[in-house]
């Protein structure tokens, strides 16, 4: 029994020992050498091309169903007005819809107060037309909605756009700071690179009026939408880039 167990004892060893030379070969043979890692970085100018208005409609009932039901009837209320004022379906968009039994703290006991659905909806603009930012506001107020923040937005196919040519710059930065270290190092990079990995992409909406969870009247939000233009912001790219000096 012993002698088995020495046996076995010994083999697991030899090919613990086997995987551990291999293991070594490989990074050897495979191990990246005389490379050189840097990082890109870049900033251009956006500007935003939507304005967004964003609405909340909140309502309580007896039970789910009866929260949904009141809840539809005021959401539906306010696209019919938006698409009174001219508005395209495809401009008003969901962004979140919930139902959930509502909770609150009286007498040191939890009591429910029913049901609450609440649906978010998102209003687009294109930005020349900021004029007409009063009238979404009042359509979606008039049907029952609630306001809760304004951006500054960048459309799908902007975002694209700048976080094409931010990446773009970012890569162009890093091939030049990799071109005047190996210069000074007494040596060149090849022209195809060993590795490339997307660090970050900086881009945020900008918010007119408002803040996250928090209600904000009509007459705020119309005179903060009016009085602000929108302007040129920062859009940042940044990479990672090995190349191999040679």
């Amino acid at each position: 029994m012993e002698t088995s167990v020495k046996i076995t004892s010994i083999i697991v060893g030899a090919i613990l020992v086997v995987a551990l030379v291999a293991g070594l070969i490989y990074w050897n043979v495979n191990a990246p050498k005389n490379t050189l890692e840097v990082s890109g970085q870049s900033v251009v100018k956006a500007m935003p091309d939507i304005v967004s208005v964003y609405f909340s409609v909140e309502t309580l009932g007896a039970d789910a169903q009866t929260a949904k039901d009141n809840n539809s009837a005021i959401v539906d209320k306010v696209i019919v007005n938006l698409l009174k004022i001219g508005l395209e379906r495809k401009d008003i968009v969901t962004e979140n819809f919930n139902i959930y039994e509502d909770f609150v703290w009286e007498n040191n006991r939890q009591r429910s107060r029913g049901f609450k659905a609440v649906h978010s909806l998102k209003v687009q603009l294109a930005s020349d037309k900021m004029d007409k930012v009063g009238d979404v506001i009042d359509a979606g107020v008039d049907g029952g909605a609630r306001i809760s923040y304004i951006n500054f937005e960048l459309s799908q196919e902007k975002e694209n756009e700048y976080k094409a040519l931010a990446f773009k710059n970012a890569a162009e930065d890093a091939r030049i700071k990799a071109e005047s270290i190996a210069t000074g190092l007494g040596k060149s990079i090849a022209k195809d690179p060993v590795s490339v990995s997307v660090q970050e992409f900086g881009y945020m909406p900008w918010r007119v009026f408002g803040q996250e969870g928090v209600m904000v009247s009509a007459a705020e939000a119309k005179s903060a939408a009016t009085s602000i233009q929108p302007g040129e912001r920062d859009v940042s790219g940044n990479v990672v880039v090995v190349f191999k000096l040679v």
